[in-house]
């Protein structure tokens, strides 16, 4: 199953969603890069990035896509180079099974070993919403292929679902998380969550984002846009979701995207098009204005891959 998100169309039917709209979406592109870049300094807001990706080769295993940057040591290395202190690294379905399991734990081993805390196994597929026990099947086997610290899904069936069948898809969700949290164990779990979750009302009261955090031990909450200030900006996005996490003392990081225009939903809604300097100055603000708030565990970058071709350029 491929656990890659799923992405808005238009960055502003994004807001349109906060509004009272619907999200439209499109699968990430393939951007690879095999540089490394030290650029980012000590002072950097960035503590994390997703990663999705593989470097198994795809004629020994279908699921694989041989991708170098993926390889423990190239993983290690930008992480080392880039201070991060969270991983969370893509995890194929049955990934106790063939190659993956070698890979994962010499990967997890790797990160760790250079000052990871946190290396998460990050899946998701909107299918298993609606089969929970899917979820479940796929952490078990996640685990036995390597140790990781947390599980990380990132699961979005609301992107194509209207406000009325929202409350609906929120209870889908959190049977899915409880499902997942049975089969890790002691190990936490925590998703991805849009920042306009926290403007739609449940019927019994509160938003749909605080009635998903109590199934959670971490969110990091998706606020894509390409400045930090203004109305449109990260910071107006995610504040009442940060907020609301942090009322509920649930650990967060805030979201950032630096893939294409075309795969984030328009240049407003990434930094993909822009610098690797407006990404680091910009997240600053973000930590400036957020970072006395409970639980702030500082800025994810979306994704490995075009986060290289950004330092790339």
């Amino acid at each position: 199953m491929d656990g890659r998100r799923l992405r808005s169309v238009f960055v502003s039917t994004a807001l349109a969603v906060a509004l009272g709209g619907s999200l439209l979406a499109a699968a990430p592109a393939s951007a690879v890069t095999a540089r490394v870049d030290s650029g980012t300094t000590a002072s950097s807001a960035i503590t994390g990035m997703w990663a999705w990706g593989n470097p198994i080769d795809p004629a020994v295993d279908a699921r694989g896509e041989g991708m170098p940057q993926f390889e423990p040591q190239a993983l290690a290395q930008f992480a080392a180079a880039h201070q991060l202190k969270t991983v969370f690294l893509s995890v194929p379905w049955a990934a106790d099974e063939g190659p993956f399991s070698a890979w994962l734990t010499d990967a997890v081993a790797a990160l760790h070993a250079v000052g990871v805390t946190k290396v998460a196994a990050l899946g998701g597929d909107p299918a298993w919403a609606d089969d929970p026990s899917l979820a479940a099947q796929w952490t078990t086997a996640a685990l036995r292929a390597a140790p990781f610290d947390a599980v990380q899904f990132d699961v979005e069936p609301w992107v194509v679902s209207s406000d009325s069948e929202l409350p609906a898809v929120v209870a889908k969700l959190q049977a899915m998380y409880d499902a997942a949290r049975v089969a890790a164990g002691s190990v936490p779990v925590g998703a991805d969550l849009p920042w306009w979750l926290a403007l739609k009302p449940q019927p019994g009261g509160g938003t749909a984002f605080d009635a998903l955090l109590p199934h959670l031990k971490s969110v990091a909450i998706v606020a894509f846009s390409d400045h930090a200030a203004e109305t449109d900006g990260i910071i107006t996005y995610a504040k009442p979701a940060a907020t609301a996490a942090a009322a509920k003392r649930i650990p967060f990081s805030i979201g950032v995207e630096t893939d294409t225009p075309e795969v984030a939903g328009g240049p407003a809604a990434t930094f993909g098009d822009d610098t690797a300097a407006l990404l680091e100055s910009e997240t600053a603000k973000v930590r400036t204005a957020l970072s006395s708030l409970r639980g702030y565990g500082g800025v994810t970058v979306e994704h490995l891959r075009s986060w290289q071709d950004l330092l790339a350029r």
